[in-house]
């Protein structure tokens, strides 16, 4: 339990239903002020609001500390890899490492036997196959699977979205209806940890001077401008460039170890082709040749038709039918076969 309306409702749908729920919500940082009190989702409010919520509910309610966990799992992936000239999604490592990981040992220590989340997402199993599937949630516009791609079938096995095949207008209601003070609350937009936006000032507090001071260069190398570290930068970025040329700049390349950032048009982003490693198929085993999907790289990217193929090794490839715009190392490629996830992986 977060504290916000999803989770709430998919708290009070289990009780409804008649379940013994019992809520937990995640301690993640130091809710003193201070250098670690990031304060966003899952700050001190939020967890008063999942405990009033659980008393309205009649329900008990825990607050475990995931401290060190969301440091080393979460924390310390994000600024490794935007280091390393890559652009993490630290919300897709909460939810395998921690929600779906270590939460799920916690809860078995409960004696529970599901944990459930405010997910729009969908979990079934398969008659034919005994195979869990994950789906995504009925409402396109909240659809929250792509972040899911790395669950693991024991880990689907216990695993239940209860808004999943709700809107979220729906959920509103329904919080309204129970009395829930959720019920209007808004969704949290930013990544936690980094509720003013400033990805590269938490990066430097948490690194100190990296000595990662560079060069802007077109793709020919010339020269076109200073940068205080690639850690500020991401492939796509228009923004914030510092430069000014005759037509508009996006970046194109990173290479932290030359300590430059590559710019160009526009029209050089596009790609039909990448690769991504630690791949996990839903199904637990991955697809024999090319297989038809359609696959975002990007949680509102608009799905795209193309082939992937394994590679072994956890590492696959695939290829757009169409090129597609700023495809990102570090972000997460989710492959789908219309509605199911097949799984996905991290983009190399």
């Amino acid at each position: 339990m977060s504290g916000g309306v999803d989770s709430s409702v998919a708290a009070a749908l289990l009780a409804e239903a008649g379940h013994e729920v019992i809520g937990l919500s995640m301690q993640l940082y130091d809710q003193r002020e201070g250098e670690h009190g990031y304060g966003s989702c899952c700050s001190l409010d939020d967890l008063h609001d999942a405990g009033r919520v659980a008393r309205r509910l009649n329900i008990p309610h825990y607050i475990v500390n995931f401290e060190k966990e969301f440091q080393q799992t979460v924390v310390a992936n994000f600024v490794e890899e935007y280091v390393a000239g890559r652009t993490p999604i630290p919300c897709a490592h909460c939810n395998s490492d921690l929600k779906f990981a270590t939460l799920l040992d916690r809860a078995q220590a409960f004696g529970a036997d599901v944990v459930a989340t405010g997910h729009y997402a969908r979990v079934e199993l398969d008659a034919e196959t005994g195979r869990y599937r994950l789906r995504r949630g009925l409402d396109a516009a909240k659809d929250q699977s792509y972040f899911l791609f790395s669950l693991t079938q024991e880990q689907l096995a216990k695993a239940s979205f209860p808004v999943g095949h709700l809107a979220k207008d729906e959920v509103r209601d329904y919080a309204r209806s129970r009395g829930l003070s959720t019920a209007d609350k808004p969704d949290s937009q930013e990544i936690c940890f980094v509720p003013d936006g400033d990805y590269a000032s938490f990066i430097d507090r948490q690194t100190g001077d990296l000595g990662s001071a560079g060069v802007i260069v077109n793709q020919s190398g010339q020269v076109l401008g200073q940068h205080g570290g690639v850690h500020r930068f991401t492939v796509g970025q228009r923004k914030g460039l510092g430069i000014a040329l005759a037509e508009p700049t996006y970046v194109l390349q990173l290479r932290p170890s030359e300590k430059k950032v590559v710019v160009g048009p526009r029209r050089e982003l596009e790609r039909t082709t990448l690769t991504a490693s630690l791949v996990n198929w839903i199904s637990g085993q991955a697809p024999e040749g090319a297989l038809r999907v359609t696959a975002q790289i990007r949680h509102r990217h608009q799905p795209a038709a193309a082939s992937v193929k394994s590679l072994g090794d956890g590492r696959a490839a695939l290829e757009f039918d169409t090129p597609q715009i700023a495809i990102t190392p570090g972000q997460a490629v989710v492959f789908y076969d219309e509605d199911v996830v097949i799984g996905g992986g991290w983009i190399d």
